[in-house]
């Protein structure tokens, strides 16, 4: 099976500053990790293409838009105490809001199973008038906006160990989108509690999992068998769209989880389980360690095209256990306060 590799040269010219953990090396590295994982003839290596205003507005202010524009233009600097831009960042976050979108249209058209977009800057932290945590346009928020106009049901499940605070506010009460994420509690942004669950109409279409420190894969595992499968089996998506964060790995220096690369080729064997074939998309979010970063790559690319390759073994035996049974109950409670 083929699967797309979606990138572009201008990531790099996204440069936060000296010493920032988002630097352009993580681009390489996972450029590394994909040819680790020797998959010769089954990754298409594709462009992207620039989001257009238009799309971008379905979940991000104009105002923001044209300021963030105004912004890196002139020359730059810091929009917040952690993100920071270059004049070459207008461009790169144009790129990154459309891998996803180039990447479905490809999928629609049945030239790959899957893709893996490898985008920087990432996105799931930011906001619809707002930059933050290294993030400048929602990228995951941008596909999952555009497939959900076009009558799609869409799941995005975060792995990221930051809740991705942007993506569950810009879907929070809208059914169309159901946003499930696993993340480290407590950590920042601070949001992602178990009684998050979504408002109005949506109302139990966000699921959130906060897991304690030193969890491990296993824990990711049972979570997605006893919490998001039987969801996905509820809602029954069109589309997988997954934050694909690769800070949950045990070196990671920014938290404090416990998993291995080992654990992201079962988590990404399980996770294509929700959605068929050709309705599969991976975004590039956190992973802040190279070498776990590369190898964490490897494992995930080689799952998507079917192979299961473990560069470091499965973990398991950490905490986390009662969370499982915690978002499983406040989901149902959620769903009965609807009904």
């Amino acid at each position: 099976m083929t699967v797309l590799f979606v990138t572009h040269p201008a990531y790099l010219d996204h440069d936060p500053g000296r010493g920032h953990p988002e630097r352009p090396q993580r681009l390489w590295a996972v450029e590394a990790g994909v040819l680790d994982a020797g998959l010769d003839g089954e990754v298409a290596f594709v462009p992207p293409r620039a989001a257009e205003v238009a799309e971008l507005e379905r979940v991000h202010s104009p105002e923001y838009v044209a300021a963030l524009e105004r912004f890196c233009r002139a020359g730059g600097g810091h929009l917040d105490a952690d993100t920071a831009v270059a004049p070459g960042s207008w461009d790169a976050a144009l790129m990154a809001a459309g891998a996803g979108l180039e990447a479905s249209e490809q999928l629609v058209r049945g030239e790959a199973t899957a893709a893996f977009c490898a985008v920087r800057p990432p996105g799931h932290h930011a906001l619809s008038g707002r930059a933050m945590g290294f993030c400048l346009f929602n990228n995951v928020a941008v596909t999952a906006a555009a497939l959900a106009e076009r009558g799609h049901r869409v799941l995005v499940v975060d792995i990221d160990a930051h809740h991705g605070n942007g993506t569950q506010a810009m879907f929070y009460d809208d059914p169309r989108v159901v946003y499930v994420s696993f993340h480290q509690s407590p950590l920042w942004p601070g949001t992602g509690s178990l009684d998050e669950t979504g408002s109005g109409v949506g109302r139990g279409a966000t699921v959130n999992i906060p897991v304690p420190p030193g969890a491990t894969g296993d824990v990711y595992r049972r979570g997605i068998a006893e919490v998001v499968v039987p969801l996905a089996t509820e809602i029954q998506p069109d589309w997988l769209l997954v934050s694909a964060g690769f800070d949950a790995h045990r070196d990671d220096p920014l938290t404090d989880l416990a998993l291995s690369s080992g654990d992201y080729a079962d988590i990404t064997v399980d996770l294509l389980e929700l959605a068929p074939p050709g309705r599969r998309l991976l975004f590039l979010e956190g992973g802040y360690d190279l070498d776990a970063l590369r190898s964490s790559t490897s494992a995930t690319m080689a799952a998507l095209v079917g192979d299961r390759l473990h560069p470091e073994r499965p973990t398991g035996g950490g905490p986390g256990d009662e969370v499982l049974v915690a978002a499983a109950s406040a989901h149902q409670q959620a769903l009965d306060l609807e009904a």
